[in-house]
C-alpha cells in the first residue's frame, strides 16, 4: 500500500500575475504613481498590507534607454523621453511602460547585447493581481512489512543516530520542493515547425519536449524563446550597433522601439521605385526599392537610396537574393504597415 505525503514547505517567494491592464505600480501604498504594468506580466510578491502587495518588477530594457543616477540605493534611471518598456526578456513580452527617471537596480551581470537586466521593488493594489499558483512536492511513502501500512500524514521512524535523543528531529534530507508553476515555460507537445514569424517561411523543426519559454501570443501564434547550444563556428558575430535577427513583425509590433535602430536584413529585390506622396513616410521625389523579406518573410519592405548608392541598383536583377544593412526611419508605414528603411550598405548575394 502506498501514500502520498506532501511536503511541508512551499516554493520561497509568491508569484502574482498582473489582471489590469494599465495597472498603476506605487511607491508606497496609497503613495505616488510611478509607472503602468501591463495585464498579464508576471511579479514577484513581498510583504502585503490591507489592500496592498508589495511587489518586485524584473525585467529587460535597451541599454541605450536608461543612464547612470545619483540617486543612492538605485544604479540607473530611464533617460528615454517620455517612457520606455521594460519585457520580460530581450524583445519579449511586455511588462510595463517606464517614464522618464524611473529609477531601477541592474541585476548582477544583467547584460544581454543591447538590453540590460533590471529590477525595481513597491507596491500595486491587490485588486490588479492575482496569486500564480503553486505545486507542492509530495513523496511516496512505502509500505512497513510489520505494520502492514502507515497511517495516513505520518512517516516511519527509523533507528535512531548514535548521539541523538529521541523526539529530535533528523536533518531534512527529502527531496528539494517543487518550483512555482510558471505559465511562461512550456514544451513542445510534438514535432513542432519553428517560425520566424506568423504565417512565415519555416526556420526549423523542434523535437518532441523541447524545452521552451513564452514571450507573447498573437492570434492562434505563440511567440517562444529557445535555449540551446551551438558549435562557435557556425556563428556570425554582428558587427558593433547592428542589430541580426530581428523580424519584420517585431518591427511592425512595436515601431518606436526600433525607429533609429541599425539592422541588417537579407532580402528579395524587387524594382526600383520613386516615392510620391502616397507614402508621407518617405520624401516626395526620393528613389527607393521595393524587396520582400527579410527572408524567408513574405512581407514588403521600402529601402530608401541615397544618391551614392543609386549606381548600385542598376547591376541588380528582380528577385535576386541582396543583404543589406540598414537604418529604421519607420517600422511600420501609416497606409499599407510596410517598414522602411535608409540604406547603408547592399551585398549581392549568390
Amino acid at each position: 500500500m502506498f501514500w502520498l505525503v506532501p511536503s511541508l514547505s512551499l516554493a520561497a517567494q509568491a508569484r502574482y500575475r498582473v489582471t489590469t491592464d494599465g495597472a498603476w505600480f506605487y511607491q508606497e501604498p496609497g503613495g505616488k504613481r510611478l509607472a503602468r504594468l501591463a495585464r498579464g506580466a508576471i511579479v514577484v510578491g513581498g510583504e502585503s498590507q490591507d489592500t496592498w502587495q508589495g511587489v518586485t518588477v524584473e525585467g529587460w530594457i535597451f541599454v541605450t534607454s536608461v543612464g547612470p543616477t545619483p540617486r543612492a540605493g538605485y544604479d540607473l534611471a530611464v533617460s528615454r523621453a517620455p517612457e520606455e518598456n521594460l519585457r520580460s526578456a530581450p524583445a519579449g513580452a511586455l511588462i510595463g511602460k517606464l517614464p522618464q527617471g524611473f529609477l531601477l537596480n541592474k541585476v548582477a551581470e544583467g547584460t544581454s547585447g543591447n538590453w540590460v537586466h533590471v529590477l525595481r521593488a513597491g507596491w500595486v493594489e491587490k485588486s490588479a493581481v492575482e496569486a500564480v499558483a503553486q505545486v507542492a512536492s509530495t513523496r511516496a511513502a512505502v509500505a512497513d512489512s510489520d505494520t502492514g501500512g502507515l497511517t495516513p500524514g505520518r512517516r516511519p521512524r527509523g533507528p535512531e543516530t548514535p548521539g541523538q535523543r529521541s523526539g529530535v528531529n533528523a536533518p531534512d534530507t527529502s527531496a528539494s520542493p517543487s518550483a512555482p508553476v510558471d505559465p511562461s515555460r512550456v514544451e513542445s507537445a510534438r514535432r513542432t515547425v519553428l517560425y520566424r514569424a506568423p504565417e512565415g517561411a519555416p526556420a526549423g523543426t523542434l523535437a518532441p519536449s523541447a524545452p521552451l519559454r513564452v514571450l507573447g501570443r498573437s492570434g492562434d501564434w505563440t511567440r517562444v524563446e529557445l535555449e540551446g547550444w551551438v558549435k562557435s563556428a557556425d556563428l556570425e558575430i554582428a558587427p558593433p550597433g547592428v542589430l541580426m535577427g530581428i523580424t519584420a513583425a517585431e518591427l511592425r509590433t512595436d515601431p518606436q522601439r526600433y525607429a533609429g535602430q541599425v539592422l541588417r536584413w537579407t532580402l528579395q529585390y524587387i524594382a526600383e521605385q520613386q516615392a510620391d506622396e502616397l507614402r508621407p513616410e518617405i520624401p516626395n521625389g526620393s528613389r527607393y526599392f521595393l524587396a520582400r523579406g527579410p527572408l524567408p518573410e513574405h512581407g514588403f519592405v521600402y529601402v530608401i537610396v541615397p544618391e551614392a548608392k543609386r549606381a548600385q541598383l542598376e547591376s541588380l536583377s528582380p528577385l535576386a537574393t541582396i543583404q543589406v544593412t540598414a537604418r529604421v526611419r519607420t517600422g511600420r508605414t501609416r497606409f499599407l504597415g510596410n517598414p522602411v528603411l535608409d540604406l547603408i550598405s547592399l551585398e549581392t548575394l549568390p
